[in-house]
């Protein structure tokens, strides 16, 4: 049933212009719907006159069990990126409607469901696609390469602070703190993707927050966007396909597909820097990432088991020691780990 959004999010309409002062109106208030997903915003679609749109106000304290706070202004810096990403790969992102500085909240073209399906959605039902694995990297690359050749867009992104508090801390640091022994191994990711900085970050490439649009791959949620290293995003992209290989196993076989197709797809088009060196980046960060989905502040909700948390801890633990430099190394082991 329809809902009336907060008066927050009323007002911001209001000053980005998407909506009158004079309304809504007590006789006819504004309506739409909370929508599900993430973890950091509250995000609404909002019926106007002249059709839905989609508002997404940040939250100041994300809603994890954990203390995991993170400043409201990220959401400049996410409208920011959704503008490159637009210039770079046009329908990347959805169109960008406003960005209201004071209530934290953005507002973007609402992308009905029914034409723009999750792709977490899809692997959790075993759709396993390489080809969309291998466009969601070539549209990323495309943004990775667009924006490591424009000199102006590292003064735009001020957000070092951010990025530590909403993804190296939570999920570097804080598996650090949950196995000591390998404490200083996180330390040294962390400041190993600190001292990369070539192209504009998305932070988040999630199943969670990719459409598969009839046009291709579109990139939601951008929430973490930070000049910075592209091997994060790479990184935090094929740790899902690894993982979801425990929520579907009856798919593994086509997720490790999409594993090579994502990472080859990839690799092919970076041109900024030598392929083989951000590949290493991303190999020895593969490993953190992994562990910190089971052991971190943000674990993921569908690796539940103990029996499955300790396949993932076994095969992570044991590559963060050994750090491969090639991405194919960390996919042989996961699949060894499976076969047992």
């Amino acid at each position: 049933m329809p809902d009336h959004p907060p008066p927050e999010i009323t007002a911001a309409l209001q000053r980005m212009g998407l909506l009158p002062p004079s309304t809504p109106s007590p006789a006819s208030p504004l309506q739409g719907e909370r929508l599900t997903g993430g973890v950091s915003s509250d995000i609404w679609r909002i019926d106007l006159p002249s059709g839905p749109i989609c508002v997404k106000r940040a939250l100041p304290k994300l809603k994890v069990a954990a203390d995991w706070r993170a400043p409201v202004s990220r959401n400049l810096y996410e409208a920011r990126w959704m503008q490159h990403a637009e210039a770079a790969v046009p329908g990347a992102t959805p169109t960008l409607l406003g960005q209201d500085d004071p209530s934290g909240a953005l507002a973007m073209a609402f992308m009905p469901p029914g034409a723009h399906p999750l792709w977490k959605a899809q692997l959790r039902d075993g759709q396993a696609d390489p080809g969309f694995a291998a466009a969601v990297a070539q549209r990323l690359v495309r943004i990775h390469a667009a924006t490591a050749r424009d000199p102006a867009v590292p003064a735009a992104f001020p957000t070092d602070a951010i990025f530590y508090d909403i993804r190296l801390e939570p999920y570097l640091v804080a598996t650090g703190r949950a196995h000591p022994d390998l404490a200083p191994r996180f330390q040294a990711l962390v400041a190993a993707t600190q001292a990369h900085k070539h192209a504009l970050v998305h932070g988040d490439v999630s199943p969670k927050n990719i459409l598969a649009g009839p046009s291709g791959p579109v990139f939601l949620d951008a929430e973490c966007a930070w000049w910075g290293d592209p091997a994060f995003d790479l990184a935090f992209c094929l740790n899902h396909l690894l993982l979801k290989c425990l929520w579907t196993p009856a798919a593994r076989d086509g997720f490790l597909a999409c594993f090579d197709a994502l990472a080859a797809a990839y690799r092919a088009g970076v041109d900024w820097e030598d392929p083989a060196a951000l590949e290493t980046r991303a190999a020895h960060l593969l490993p953190g990432l992994f562990l910190a989905r089971v052991d971190g502040k943000s674990p993921v909700e569908y690796i539940t088991t103990e029996p499955d948390k300790d396949r993932v801890r076994r095969t992570a633990r044991a590559l963060l020691l050994a750090a491969p430099d090639r991405l194919a190394a960390i996919r042989q082991a996961w699949s060894k780990e499976l076969a047992a």
